[in-house]
């Protein structure tokens, strides 16, 4: 016994596709690119009346008989749906016996799996000439309102409107909107190939004053829908002498202008108008038609509406997040070349969450630090909108002032890691617990010493800069991703999971650091959006070839390189790293009082090899010597760095009287700093390294007092100073520049 449903296998054949063809009640034709036909079905014959084409593609769609003229509203209908569109109309159709029928036509397209539009289908059917205009209208009025559904900004809403409009219900199609007390005109649209003489119509983004009298002023006074059923029998002032002409010459028979409202504003008007321009079955429009443009121009006002409310948000918060990222051109840096770019997505009105602006929390930044090293991040805050880039901010301004402590890149991340817990919203359970879930973020930290070529960073969760050099594009190989910033669970150390790496830039190498937006795309055609290894294969393939080339071009290349629309916004950051060496002179001296003159003259000797000026030269001296000296009258007190001991066996009994061999000759033995001098482009830095473990203050000195008064000097007379912690000990630093203060 078969189970419902089971078919036996001539029942199969009588369900193939061609079978059922065979069977509709309804005419199906399928055209080429080229409108010229492939097929129909027994039904198409019958309703036009003419037997099949002999061979695929032997005759062209207007042999179904289509009445001269109706000819060019197929015309129109090929474009339409060839670019992807929904059409739907009647036409005249002459049948072979001579007899003329009134047909409804929908036509589709035709697409390929890949996606592409290969052809045209129409499904027609003999339709009654009492109802075929309300079908036609009530068809139109369904399809603006499909189109008016996708539409995020003003422009593309108004076009879309006077696309649907014109040829099929309108002649010309003119949208104008209020500006403040203006009324301008945003889209003026005309019947294919014509277009107004110079001086006659006002052209779009003009004022336009509509005189007293005239049904256009009546409209907006009134705020009603006004209709001119024919001109002939009409009077009405002209805006213009050019426009009254040019009305007489090309005919202009009838109009409907219904102004826009919405909330109890007008926003602006829709003007229709018929013309001799085209050969229609009725040059007028009726009450009926007054009613069909007043039920548009509800669904087009709140569209605008909609479209404007959502363009300033977004404009709100593209400001906002543009103000937050670095502003300008980046700083020119000695020894990195940077190119930066940003692009928030395109909006999308079908992503989950309603209509959004796409903005979010992606950041860069550059930041100078000691002796000419440099700080560059890249980070992005999980969401959209104005609350990740208000997000962002905060991090971005807190995370420049972790970097002026000169910490190492896991450091960084670490206290940022405890801001990104501090910043989350505050919220509470119905006990009055706390439950704040800190925002997610990724963010790389990575310094670049130019001079050494030396590259320190740390990672939370964020993807590996791209390396380009040799021809090649390949991932930084980094062995410690650690997790997102906000995510580290309670109780597990921040030393755990932010982990410090170094490596060593090849000479012209460049990086690409980027967010996710950079690979991530919207599901194509379809409805699978790539991988991301994928788009990373795509990217390194184009990028490889561009190995050598400036890091603008870079940047730009890279915005490009993916195929398809960005699902979330972008961010790109392109450094590098300087094809010569850099000048640097360095020498390690006993931290004797004796070696203050002898890192003096070596400093004297490198300034005057690198033809820093005079002036310059021995103020850079002059501090030096106070640098210098402080490090040498503190190196007597200060304490020696502990010294891990370890000891195999089983543990020995403390003992006071130990003597640990090596200790006692450390202890009492000369002390060591080391001077390094670099030169800039406009700068020269002066380091001095020693293994005193306490950081320099500035002291008030008294009057009579004998010191005090080194760093002060420094502090006044630098451009820049400071101090920061070494692996070894700490080195004090400061610039002078070497063109202007």
């Amino acid at each position: 016994m078969k189970r419902w449903g089971d078919l036996s296998q001539d029942g199969v054949d009588h369900l193939a596709a061609g079978s059922v063809l065979d069977h509709a009640e309804m005419a199906v034709v399928v055209t080429d690119r080229f409108s010229n036909l492939l097929y129909w079905n027994p039904f198409a014959e019958k309703l036009f009346g003419r037997p099949g084409p002999a061979s695929p593609g032997d005759t062209s769609v207007l042999s179904l008989g289509i009445m001269e003229k109706d000819h060019p509203q197929a015309i129109e209908l090929a474009k339409h749906v060839l670019k992807g569109g929904v059409w739907e109309g009647t036409f005249d159709v002459k049948r072979g016996d001579g007899t003329i029928v009134y047909v409804r036509a929908q036509a589709v397209p035709l697409r390929h799996t890949s996606g592409a539009v290969t052809g045209i289908v129409i499904t027609a059917r003999e339709a009654l000439r009492s109802n075929e205009r309300e079908k036609d209208r009530f068809g139109l009025l369904e399809r603006i309102g499909e189109r008016l559904a996708g539409s995020l900004y003003v422009e593309e809403t108004l076009k879309r409107v006077a696309e649907m409009l014109v040829p099929q219900f309108a002649d010309h199609c003119f949208i104008e909107l209020m500006e403040g007390d203006r009324l301008v005109r945003r889209v003026a649209h005309h019947v294919q190939g014509w277009t107004p003489p110079s001086g006659t119509w006002k052209p779009v983004g003009a004022e336009i004053r509509y005189p007293i009298g005239h049904y256009a002023d009546t409209a907006l006074r009134r705020q009603e829908t006004i209709l001119v059923e024919d001109f002939a029998t009409s009077s009405f002032p002209s805006p213009s002498e050019g426009s009254a002409r040019l009305c007489g010459e090309i005919g202009m028979t009838s109009a409907i202008v219904a102004p826009l409202l919405v909330r109890g504003e007008t926003l602006g008007l829709m003007y229709l108008g018929l013309s001799n321009l085209t050969d229609r079955r009725s040059p007028h429009y009726d009450a009926f038609d007054r009613d069909f443009v007043g039920a548009i121009a509800t669904r087009v006002a709140v569209a605008i509406d909609n479209a404007l409310l959502f363009e300033e948000e977004r404009h709100t918060a593209e400001s906002f997040q543009k103000y937050l990222l670095p502003r300008g051109a980046m700083p020119r840096l000695d020894g990195l070349q940077i190119a930066v770019r940003y692009f928030p997505a395109a909006p999308l009105a079908s992503h989950g969450q309603g209509i959004q602006t796409q903005v979010g929390g992606d950041w860069y930044d550059v930041i100078p630090l000691s002796a000419g090293r440099v700080g560059i991040v890249i980070g992005d805050v999980e969401g959209r909108g104005a609350k990740a880039a208000a997000v962002m901010g905060q991090l971005r301004a807190a995370l420049r002032a972790f970097a002026q402590d000169d910490k190492s890149p896991a450091d960084i991340l670490a206290r940022l890691d405890e801001w990104t817990r501090i910043i989350a919203t505050p919220e509470q359970d119905d006990n009055g617990a706390d439950i704040s879930i800190p925002p997610i973020v990724t963010c790389q930290y990575l310094v670049y010493d130019a001079w050494s070529r030396q590259l320190s960073f740390a990672n939370a969760g964020h993807a590996p800069p791209l390396l380009l050099v040799d021809g090649q594009c390949v991932e930084l190989d980094i062995e410690e991703v650690g997790q997102p910033l906000g995510v580290r669970a309670k109780g597990l150390h921040a030393d755990l999971v932010y982990k410090e790496e170094t490596r060593t830039l090849p000479p012209g190498a460049a990086l690409l650091l980027y967010t996710d937006g950079l690979v991530d795309r919207r599901p194509g055609r379809d409805g699978h959006p790539p991988t991301e290894s994928e788009t990373l294969g795509v990217l390194c393939e184009k990028l490889s070839k561009l190995s050598d080339a400036d890091v603008e071009r870079i940047a730009e290349t890279a915005t490009v390189a993916v195929p398809g629309e960005i699902d979330d916004d972008m961010a790109i950051l392109v450094v590098r790293s300087s094809d010569v060496d850099l000048d640097v002179e360095e020498r390690t001296f006993p931290a004797q009082p004796i070696m203050v003159g002898e890192a003096r003259r070596m400093a004297a000797e490198a300034f005057s090899g690198w033809n820093v000026p005079e002036e310059r030269a021995e103020l850079a001296c002059l501090l030096v010597s106070e640098v210098v000296t402080n490090v040498v009258l503190h190196a007597s007190t200060a304490t020696v760095p502990r010294r891990e001991l370890s000891v195999d066996g089983p543990p020995l009994p403390f003992e006071e009287s130990w003597d640990l061999p090596g200790f006692e000759d450390e202890a009492i033995g000369d002390k060591e700093f080391t001077l390094r001098l670099r030169r800039g482009e406009e700068a020269v830095w002066v380091e001095v390294f020693d293994q005193d473990l306490r950081l320099p203050r500035i002291r008030s000195a008294g009057e009579n007092d004998e010191g005090g008064r080194g760093l002060y000097l420094v502090d006044q007379l630098a451009r820049r100073w400071g101090s920061r912690p070494t692996k070894e000990g700490k080195a004090v630093w400061f610039e002078i520049p070497t063109r202007g203060r």
